[in-house]
């Protein structure tokens, strides 16, 4: 029965906390928040509601709350119940790419370098940015900037003073001031990248101010040279931050938000703006499982992308403002001026993105061309059915040592890789590739007839006629030659064979036909090569030692550290013996190597 209202809503407190709805089973369906919980779960009921949330609502047999002190603690527990149990009727974050950072490593003299993975190991990560030029405009302006390394040696102090290192191209480049060998101290480089901290802030009227005493101290000291480079590099900073400003300088540090709805979908644009800069930009894509409120939709999103982005900046611009109070955070709805300027840029953006995504939805994918490709092989080979399931045998032997074969299948002209099988040949000494493809075709359809399994309509068997013969003398045997398309395609110069018929046919080097049975013939000797590697690489590491019972593989390790060959360990006492692996291994070791 669903969830009767006159019995759970009384129960429910005129208190700020998170309620649950759940099914028959206990599953959560929905997780909300709210400053009144009575209040809140009773509006479900007290008006009409449409599609998913009457399909919810209609699910659902009990609802569970948990009281909190506030409401930013009731947010904190929703946002945390959500991502724990992934409710499905609660939003549904449709963002799943992974953004660029920029990365200054915690380690002596620090690298500065993009990534997209985020290492929790005490390094400094900024952003995450949505635009990869945006990455490479300020790695750019950091390496103009200053001269960092951009090495991965151990730069510890041992190091360097053991004289490990030599400067590299990049230092005689002028790129970098060779920390590597001592002519840069740790003071000045960390100097440097606590510039770049500040850059990658926004902070970019620090480090000018910080610039400008440098250049005045340099000029008074009657260092020109260095006092003109320190002025190209004021003049660099100030060239980014003029094609980076949208405000007036006077707003400091403020997130902006805007919100713009495409049917159920909604798209959040964010903003981080410092000294009238956009230094970080970032959008969200959300889809609402139920009706759900748009303050409580960029109350969400708020939270959600503040915490991401780890920002804490005291002013947050929002077109309307949302379902939740932070702490140390006030709301701006502007009406006027600068602010308005940059949540009109915000809702641009939103705009520009949600259009994008539409016509990516709109632009149809690719015809599938596999019907029609493998209409023309069957019509190639003379088929009377399409090849969609193929197989494809090879064999792998040296010298007639460790003779394996392989079997690979495609369905629908792709790989099914599950399918793929190794085949050790059991009854053939030597090298006799003939009669190993007799063989492992046999045991292949011998077991695929036994267990009712489909069959391939088409056989493709790596090799000329002797082993085209071989393969189809194991069909007769299991009477299914009538019933199995089978050729043969020879690597020197793609001859295809058929059964029966001493002359080969050529089919053109550009057919797709050809294509896709070159493309099983190498993905089986690919298969079947390194099958025969892995089997010949452990011969090679096989032992007599193996063969003794008792002797485990950590013993046998030792023995061959410790003494090295079988032969040698024959010669080895048995004092010496049980001093290594105790009594009584070195009883059985010796008493085996004494027959």
């Amino acid at each position: 029965m669903p969830v009767d209202p006159k019995i759970f809503v009384p129960q429910l407190p005129h208190n700020p906390g998170v309620y649950q709805f759940l099914d028959q089973d206990g599953r959560i369906l929905y997780v909300g928040k709210a400053k009144d919980l009575r209040k809140r779960v009773s509006s479900y009921f007290a008006k009409s509601q449409t599609g998913k949330t009457m399909v919810m609502l209609k699910k659902a047999v009990t609802i569970k709350h948990i009281i909190v002190d506030n409401e930013s603690d009731a947010l904190l527990l929703e946002n945390n119940l959500i991502k724990t149990h992934q409710p499905r009727y609660n939003i549904l974050l449709k963002d799943d790419k992974t953004y660029p950072w920029i990365c200054i490593k915690n380690e002596p003299f620090p690298r500065i370098f993009s990534t997209r993975n985020t290492i929790r190991d005490g390094s400094g990560y900024y952003g995450p940015y949505t635009s990869g030029l945006m990455v490479k405009t300020l790695l750019e302006l950091v390496r103009q900037l200053f001269k960092l390394r951009t090495c991965s040696l151990s730069l510890t102090d041992k190091n360097i003073g053991s004289g490990k290192f030599r400067v590299c191209l990049e230092y005689h480049m002028g790129n970098c001031k060779g920390p590597c060998t001592g002519l840069q101290t740790s003071e000045d480089y960390n100097e440097s990248v606590e510039q770049i901290r500040n850059i990658l802030k926004g902070n970019i009227a620090v480090v000018q101010a910080h610039l400008k005493s440098l250049m005045h101290k340099y000029s008074a000291e009657l260092r020109f040279e260095e006092a003109q480079l320190i002025k190209e590099k004021i003049e660099i900073l100030s060239k980014y931050q003029s094609r980076s400003a949208v405000a007036g300088a006077l707003i400091k540090n403020v997130d902006v938000f805007a919100l713009e709805k495409d049917g159920e979908n909604f798209c959040i644009n964010y903003l981080k703006v410092v000294n009238g800069s956009v230094i970080q930009a970032f959008t969200l894509d959300i889809k609402s499982r139920i009706d759900e409120e748009k303050e409580s939709l960029l109350g969400f999103a708020i939270t959600e992308i503040r915490e991401r982005l780890l920002s804490d900046s005291p002013e947050i611009i929002v077109p309307f403002l949302p379902d939740i109070k932070l702490d140390k955070v006030r709301y701006t709805v502007p009406e006027r001026g600068d602010k308005l300027k940059l949540l009109e840029l915000a809702r641009r953006n939103a705009v520009y993105h949600k259009l994008e995504e539409k016509k990516r939805r709109e632009v149809k994918p690719p015809a599938d061309r596999t019907p029609r490709n493998l209409e023309k092989l069957k019509n190639d080979l003379h088929m009377s059915k399409t090849p969609v399931h193929i197989e494809c045998f090879d064999n792998s032997n040296i010298m007639g040592s460790n003779p394996v074969a392989a079997c690979v299948v495609f369905r629908n002209a792709r790989p099914s890789k599950k399918e793929y099988r190794h085949y050790n040949v059991k009854t053939v000494s030597g090298p006799d590739d003939f009669s190993s493809m007799e063989e492992i075709v046999y045991r292949r359809y011998k077991r695929l007839t036994e267990e009712g399994a489909d069959l391939p309509q088409l056989v493709i068997i790596d090799g000329g006629k002797g082993q085209l013969s071989s393969a189809v003398k194991s069909l007769r045997k299991l009477d299914l030659f009538e019933k199995i398309a089978i050729i043969g395609i020879a690597k020197k110069l793609e001859e295809i064979y058929f059964p029966g018929d001493s002359v080969p046919i050529y089919l053109d080097k550009n057919s797709i036909s050809l294509k896709i049975i070159q493309q099983l013939r190498n993905e089986a000797h690919r298969f079947g090569i390194n099958f025969h590697r892995q089997k010949r690489s452990g011969d090679m590491t096989r032992s007599d030692l193996d063969s003794i019972k008792g002797i485990g593989s950590r013993t046998k390790e030792i023995l061959l550290k410790e003494i090295g060959s079988v032969e040698l360990i024959r010669k080895t006492s048995f004092e010496q013996l049980e001093k290594l692996i105790g009594n009584s291994k070195a009883t059985i070791l010796t008493r085996f190597l004494k027959k």
